[in-house]
């Protein structure tokens, strides 16, 4: 028969086991949010944010620009990369003297994740062009093409911001988002630009 201090005993170590398998299960629920925090980096719970238009917002001067040296700029939200690129030659939607000067969002449209620029990429059997590469599945966007999809798995291009230059200072603001939706912004490869409005704190103009 059991005394009062064995029973006792007895909690305390299916206390002590419950709290290792907790802390066990804490640390797997850490370890596998680390090795896909860069996948599902953007794919959060979007709010309004009170924005009901695009701010206009000065990225950079065209005077800082050097050839495939991309300036990285958040729009139109805080925590929404984007990447600014004279590309040496004339690119659709490009603006400037030369139209060689775009922009795009820098998160991939397959699975959130934040890809590179690269001056040469290789393209589905086409000559090498300036674009996006995602090190996580190996999409390939084409920049010079407003970054149509010319490898990998991503659904389709990533937003291209909409640019005005002011040629009396020659300053370059962001303005406005193309579609498609940027990632994670309601439906995946969506028409509904608004959408990228919602979900963070807004930059400031």
């Amino acid at each position: 028969m059991e005394n009062k201090d064995e029973k006792v005993n007895d909690k305390i170590d299916i206390g002590k086991r419950n709290f290792l398998k907790f802390l066990l299960a804490a640390g797997t629920v850490v370890a596998v949010g680390g090795a896909l925090e860069p996948v599902f980096k953007y794919a959060l719970s979007y709010e309004q944010t009170g924005l009901t238009s695009f701010p206009k917002v000065k990225v950079a001067n065209i005077n800082d620009l050097q050839v495939n040296q991309p300036i990285t700029f958040n729009y139109p939200l805080e925590n929404e990369p984007n990447y600014l690129v004279k590309l040496g030659q004339p690119a659709e939607g490009g603006i400037g003297p030369n139209n060689d000067i775009v922009a795009f969002s820098a998160i991939c449209e397959h699975m959130g994740c934040i890809y590179h620029f690269e001056t040469s990429l290789t393209p589905y059997g086409g000559p090498n062009v300036p674009g996006g590469h995602c090190p996580c599945h190996g999409s390939l966007y084409d920049y010079l093409e407003k970054a149509k999809v010319v490898g990998g798995p991503a659904p389709c291009p990533v937003p291209m911001v909409q640019l005005v230059l002011d040629s009396s200072t020659g300053d370059i603001y962001a303005v406005g988002m193309n579609p498609p939706t940027i990632y994670d912004h309601g439906t995946p490869c969506g028409t509904d630009v608004t959408a990228d409005l919602t979900g963070g704190t807004p930059v400031s103009s």
